[in-house]
């Protein structure tokens, strides 16, 4: 797909980028302004293998401001981005004949993370109709004695869906009869709409942090996504087989990137606010857009900045000579015929449905549907 899309540019062509999964704004001008600063005093050389100081100390502070409890900084294990996190609990927590459950849709590296260490990726079906989120019941039917870990992403990358603090409560309840790691990516947890109100595991949960991992980082939040700055927050001894396993792969992230994320924390967060407001604009726009396109359902996301449109209403529709048969095949007759670039469902583990991210302006959204829903027609006759 991105082969494709980047070919279409190279020719002149105006491509819908709805595919991307980063914020289009710029970072708050006062992290551009530690970066310079940091650079002017010749922040270039190594740091500790899992952060400076001075940012594990204003990732604790904003934990406390932002989810209501406080780590420790010796908790705290900085990385070159929240995926690199997760890679590193990966190597640190699995082993082969370990399953790891996760519910699907799911973002695409949970399962290859734990398959690249031999261990096993257990899905948990969801529906639309249950918002893709997980019951207790279909959670308590995929844990078995060879369970090391439950991954959870809220707000869902792809679907946008978030768990309620009565759902998470439901599904904490279920999780404690384990002896089970909880891992939960709150990536993003800042960006929610419609007076949502995200509730962290690990602050619902506070009887059994120490089995509770969250992942969180600056690139959502801050629109800071190229300076790849996450982190996870585990219990002490979690931390230093992290320190082991970062130390034998990309030591410390870059310098003045960490000094730009202590800015983007401890700095006004006035930024974040107007960046997320934007996103629930745009989201409207999205998935209205999307249902206005005949046989198209979307649900209606909690948070992140992705809309999950079940498609297999265009199964059918002649492309290259045959019928569109799998979302796949629906992604790229949207490319080719309306210069949309979206995500196949496939990827997420859930075939029919494709990912758009609404990360761009409302008059590109609109424009993007407007082609989508033209080239359909012309499809169809």
């Amino acid at each position: 797909m991105n082969a494709k899309a980047a070919e279409l540019r190279a020719k002149g062509v105006d491509v819908f980028a709805f595919g991307v999964g980063e914020p289009d704004f710029d970072p708050p001008h006062f992290v551009l302004d530690a970066a310079r600063a940091a650079l002017e005093k010749g922040v270039s050389k190594y740091t500790a293998v899992t952060g400076i100081a001075p940012l594990k100390e204003a990732i604790c502070a904003r934990t406390e401001k932002a989810r209501g409890w406080k780590p420790s900084p010796n908790q705290v294990t900085v990385s070159v981005g929240a995926k690199h996190a997760l890679f590193n609990l990966a190597l640190a927590l699995y082993q082969p004949g370990d399953e790891v459950v996760i519910p699907a849709p799911y973002w695409v590296s949970y399962p290859e993370q734990v398959k690249i260490v031999g261990a096993e990726p257990v899905h948990v079906a969801t529906t639309a109709e249950s918002g893709f989120k997980m019951t207790p019941d279909a959670f308590a039917k995929a844990l078995s004695p060879r369970t090391k870990a439950v991954i959870m992403c809220t707000p869902s990358n792809p679907t946008g869906s978030a768990y309620s603090e009565k759902e998470m409560r439901a599904l904490l309840d279920v999780w404690k009869k384990t002896d089970a790691w909880l891992i939960v990516d709150e990536i993003y947890a800042d960006l929610v709409y419609d007076g949502f109100r995200f509730v962290s595991a690990a602050t619902i949960a506070e009887d059994a942090r120490e089995r509770i991992i969250i992942v969180d980082g600056c690139s959502k939040t801050y629109a800071m996504t190229g300076w790849r700055i996450g982190w996870s927050i585990t219990p002490p001894h979690v931390a230093k087989a992290l320190d082991t396993v970062q130390g034998q792969s990309t030591t410390n992230p870059t310098a003045i990137a960490q000094h730009a994320a202590v800015a983007a924390l401890t700095g006004p967060q006035e930024a974040v606010e107007k960046m997320r407001s934007q996103f629930e604009k745009r989201r409207g726009h999205m998935v209205e857009g999307l249902r206005s396109i005949a046989g198209v359902k979307c649900h209606m996301p909690e948070g992140a900045f992705y809309a999950f449109a079940d498609m297999r209403s265009l199964y059918g529709i002649p492309y290259k000579g045959k019928p569109i048969s799998n979302d796949e095949e629906v992604a790229f007759f949207l490319l080719d015929e309306a210069h949309v670039a979206a995500v196949p469902g496939g990827a997420f583990g859930a075939p029919g449905y494709v990912r758009f991210s609404y990360a761009t302006n409302e008059q590109r959204i609109d424009a993007g549907i407007a082609a989508i829903r033209d080239a359909v027609k012309r499809a169809r006759g």
